[in-house]
């Protein structure tokens, strides 16, 4: 019997999850280990990084807050790396932070591939929000208490009203919000939640340089978090989950108030 050698793959797309090599899958361990070239985002940690062997080449394409570089100018140059290595039959690894699916703008990246009839192999990776909930112990979803949760960014509080409204309502039927690049914006998004749920008691909590050794987290109402805590204190990046149970569950929630007094 015949067996078909598999297709080589050139280019492995790879979540890096939010920091700690220990939370790396095995095949992206694998894969950054094997890799010629890595094409990195901003926030790698060293310690990942430093899983590559000594002769990779690594490549920082990732963008900063604060960057002024057009994001498909940033993004073509992405592309013609690709097409660089590829030519080059070198092993490529796009290694990206958090889960490539999770505001990784990984779709453009598979469709110029997919374009180019280049294959391509995603591997994924453990998502920010996902892991500060497991490390804090806070309730994303709960029997009887919250159905369900949903991935946002609080980007979206200076360019769609409407759907910051949306969102806003969400938290009264019980969902539980897992906010992205939300910290340049709370003040605006905590203001809408508070407007279109007056009468709910909602819970925010700040998550800091999740699965790293400084993790902080800083939990409260809406109202303390908008009254109590000096935001500008807090280490980015920093991810929010909101909604009537994001606490941690195992920690008096009277007590955390307090603790986050000034």
């Amino acid at each position: 019997m015949n067996i078909k050698d598999p297709k080589i793959i050139n280019i492995s797309i790879v979540g890096s999850g939010p920091g700690d090599p220990e939370l790396l899958t095995v095949k992206a361990v694998k894969r950054i280990q094997n890799a010629d070239i890595i094409l990195h985002d901003n926030l790698i940690s060293d310690e990942i990084l430093n899983l590559a062997s000594a002769n990779a080449q690594k490549i920082y394409v990732g963008r900063k807050f604060g960057d002024i570089v057009d994001s498909m100018t940033r993004q073509d140059t992405i592309h013609d790396l690709f097409l660089k290595y590829v030519h080059q039959n070198k092993k490529i690894v796009r290694l990206k932070s958090g889960d490539s699916f999770i505001f990784g703008r990984v779709a453009e990246e598979i469709r110029f591939l997919t374009d180019h009839n280049i294959d391509f192999e995603v591997i994924p990776g453990i998502t920010a929000g996902m892991a500060a909930a497991n490390s804090q112990h806070i309730p994303l979803t709960e029997r009887n208490k919250t159905n369900s949760v949903l991935f946002c960014t609080g980007h979206t509080a200076t360019y769609d009203f409407e759907q910051l409204d949306a969102l806003a309502n969400m938290l009264k039927t019980g969902t539980t919000l897992i906010m992205y690049m939300g910290y340049k914006n709370l003040n605006e998004v905590i203001g809408t939640f508070k407007r279109i749920t007056p009468d709910e008691t909602l819970y925010i909590s700040a998550i800091s340089k999740v699965s790293q050794a400084d993790e902080t987290i800083f939990t409260g109402t809406l109202e303390e978090m908008e009254d109590k805590l000096k935001l500008e204190t807090i280490p980015m990046p920093v991810v929010f989950i909101v909604g009537k149970h994001a606490f941690p569950i195992d920690t008096n929630i009277t007590k955390i108030l307090e603790e986050n007094e000034y």
